[in-house]
């Protein structure tokens, strides 16, 4: 029976390691939490009850033992008796221990005599038990409560957003000044400070508030810092955090600039010891932002068959549609690839990451524990972030605009347009102090989706679970992702950019493709299809629409095609930024069974000399997939809007993975003939704007 206990407790421990293992490194599930301490006790009982009763090797060693007696017989004859025994013994063997039979008992808890190799591998797996619950359980004792932070939200041609959280100890309020002036490149600026709005500061609100500071010129650098109401300057922030507001979209000068797109994060995941407020996805972003130094990309020359042919029969769709008048949405891609004999070429000049737009899941309420519905325990994870050094790089350095998706709240929310369905009131209360606030102002108060323009480009971010209906109930005709008031915004929106923005940028929280399969089936586009048919055939209607989204932890670019009619639609998904993928298991379809019709035109030279054009009429995919990458806990798209050539507009779009540029892909628009202004900011020199802001001329005049 002890021998059978031995080789149990052995199993268990071999599994009870896998399911840790998968549990800190591979993808955190809920149900794991109970899973661990069941096999560990299970592993300990056995390990007691089932230790072997021996103590050492031993050797079973049979001995043959022949005995001659010899006796007198009565004839006077000398007789010799023959007796033979044979005996068994256990004999203790000394044997001496190898570091190959020791790193067996240890790495796969093989059975052994040795006391102290059982004692290791008992120290092991409780070492493990105590990470799996650091993992799951520090969220709930780091409070974060005294997390002093600062960032910057939206950014308008003439104001901006700012987030302060300053706790006061012992007090219930807090009032705390603003204090800016227009940025100077020197770090020494004799420039005056000017008196911005007070934050009344309350723990009731959780210690932070949103300010919105008015009256700044367009696409001018600025920076602030914080005093009390005596003029006294806060220690925090150390340094004056800088921001640049948003170029006047009246004034047709064409943009360039790039903007960061991901979502789903948690701290220290994958999992290091100590390391709770770790997010090693926005360490990468740092590196990737703000480089020690500066080391140009070598550009690729030479590119394997198998990537080649991938990319000969992309140009081939660029050259073919290229010939024709209403060339736009062409996409290009080529792999990141470089060989050693790639020659230096001088790279052109970076143009400046003005935003991310995080895309949802900024926390994981239910993962790996749920702590309840409760509004602390909402609270306490959005500190929690904020108080992360890896966060902290870069949202001093770098405006940051939200959604949310059901993790803020609870794993596959769907609200009804119930705002009274638990446990929205409280998630969205974090939610809407933390991250919501600073984004741009709603087109409709109190709703979470809104717009908003940066150079020539226009963006709608949705709200794709408040008004979720339930897919499980009453005719899939009638199911909405987005609510009637939400979907009238959208297409009024699509509307008023038609010809007034060169590129409209869709934010979805969950991919809009319905290639995803598995539980995407119900969590994203693909369980509204009626819906999204009708808003695909919106889209394909303007020129220039690409979607953003991000939820499946994979990355993929999808094209939605419009056949002989529209426009073409690229979809950029890209996520985790700093959390698990799951390997091996692929869940991406390549391309729709549903079909469009798209004519190609064949030139035939005839028998005597002339041509004729040919038509084929060719059934193509209405999606596909033009890359799909699954590997990789830390990604991030960056998008290079690039409209100073308004005949040949395009976006560059760049996927980091892990820290390593991993896809390139273009994407070349259609001209826009956008309507003319009569701004003046566009002619205002530098310095004459100083001379205005210093006799107290507001530029909102102006704009």
């Amino acid at each position: 029976m002890s021998a059978w206990l031995a080789i149990a407790s052995s199993a268990l421990s071999t599994l009870y390691r896998i399911v840790v293992y998968l549990f800190l490194e591979v993808a955190p599930i809920s149900p794991a939490k109970y899973i661990i301490p069941a096999l560990f006790l299970s592993y300990a009982i056995t390990l007691y009850f089932g230790t072997p009763a021996f103590s050492e090797v031993i050797e079973i060693k049979e001995e043959v033992v022949t005995v001659e007696q010899e006796k007198s017989e009565t004839n006077g004859e000398v007789v010799t008796d023959v007796a033979v025994s044979e005996t068994t013994a256990l004999i203790p063997v000394t044997e001496p221990l190898t570091v190959r039979s020791a790193l067996k008992a240890i790495i796969f808890s093989v059975p052994t005599p040795i006391p102290a190799l059982r004692k290791a591998n008992f120290v092991i797996n409780a070492l493990l038990l105590l990470a799996s619950g650091e993992f799951a359980f520090f969220p709930y004792f780091d409070s974060a409560s005294d997390v002093t932070f600062t960032r910057v939200g939206a950014l308008y041609p003439d104001a901006v957003k700012i987030v302060v959280r300053y706790p006061a100890a012992n007090a219930t309020e807090n009032l705390v000044r603003v204090a800016w002036r227009q940025a100077s490149s020197s770090v020494d600026s004799d420039s005056q400070w000017r008196e911005g709005p007070v934050a009344n500061l309350t723990a009731d609100h959780d210690w932070v508030r949103t300010l919105t500071l008015h009256g700044l010129w367009p696409n001018t650098p600025y920076e602030y810092r914080f005093e009390d109401l005596n003029d006294t300057v806060l220690p925090y922030p150390a340094s004056p955090i800088r921001f640049h507001t948003a170029p006047d979209p009246r004034l047709h000068t064409g943009s360039h600039y790039r903007f960061i797109a991901s979502s789903c994060m948690t701290p220290n995941f994958p999992y290091l010891p100590l390391h709770g407020r770790r997010i090693k996805g926005l360490d990468l972003l740092a590196d990737y932002l703000w480089p020690a130094q500066s080391k140009p990309a070598p550009l690729p020359t030479a590119v394997p068959d198998d990537v080649a042919d991938e990319t000969a029969s992309l140009s081939n769709d660029t050259t073919t549609i290229t010939d024709e008048a209403s060339v736009e949405n062409v996409v290009s891609a080529v792999s990141n690839i470089s060989t050693p004999n790639t020659p230096e070429v001088p790279a052109e000049t970076v143009p400046p990451t003005e935003f991310m737009v995080f895309m949802g899941d900024f926390i994981y309420a239910d993962v790996p524990t749920y702590f309840g519905d409760d509004k602390e325990a909402y609270q306490r994870l959005y500190r929690r972030n904020y108080n992360s050094p890896s966060f902290r790089k870069v949202y001093e350095q770098l405006p940051i605009i939200h959604t949310y998706d059901d993790h803020e709240i609870i794993n596959n929310y769907a609200g009804k347009g119930n705002d009274s369905l638990p446990p929205f009131k409280n998630a969205s209360n974090a939610f809407e102090l933390y991250n919501a606030e600073a984004n741009y102002d709603p087109t409709d108060e109190g709703e979470y989706y809104f717009d908003f323009r940066y150079g020539d480009a226009a963006f709608f971010v949705m709200d794709t679970r408040r008004y979720r209906s339930d897919i499980h109930s009453d005719d899939p005709s009638s199911h909405s992702m987005l609510g009637d008031k939400q979907l009238a915004a959208l297409y009024n929106w699509l509307g008023k950019v038609n010809n007034t923005a060169v590129f409209k940028f869709v934010v979805s929280s969950v991919p809009f493709t319905a290639l995803w399969t598995y539980e995407a089936l119900e969590d994203t586009w693909a369980a509204f299809p009626y819906e999204k048919s009708a808003l695909l055939a919106a889209f394909q209607s303007v020129p220039n629409v690409i979607v953003l989204s991000g939820d499946r932890h994979e990355f993929a670019a999808i094209e939605f095609d419009s056949g002989d009619s529209g426009h073409n639609v690229v979809e950029i998904s890209t996520s985790p930024m700093s959390m698990f993928y799951v390997p091996f298991i692929r869940t991406l379809k390549p391309r729709s069974e549903e079909v469009v019709n798209k004519t190609r035109e064949e030139v035939v030279v005839l028998e005597d000399g002339s041509t004729e054009v040919v038509k084929h009429v060719e059934e193509v995919p209405r999606e596909r997939v033009l890359k799909y990458i699954a590997e990789g806990n830390y990604k991030w798209a960056t998008l290079e809007v690039d409209t100073r050539d308004y005949d040949h507009p395009v976006v560059r779009v760049e996927i980091m993975i892990d820290g390593k540029p991993a896809y390139h892909l273009e994407i070349l628009g259609k001209p826009v003939k956008l309507q003319s202004t009569t701004a003046l900011g566009a002619f205002v020199p530098q310095s004459f704007k100083g001379v205005l802001d210093r006799i107290g001329l507001k530029p909102s005049r102006w704009f």
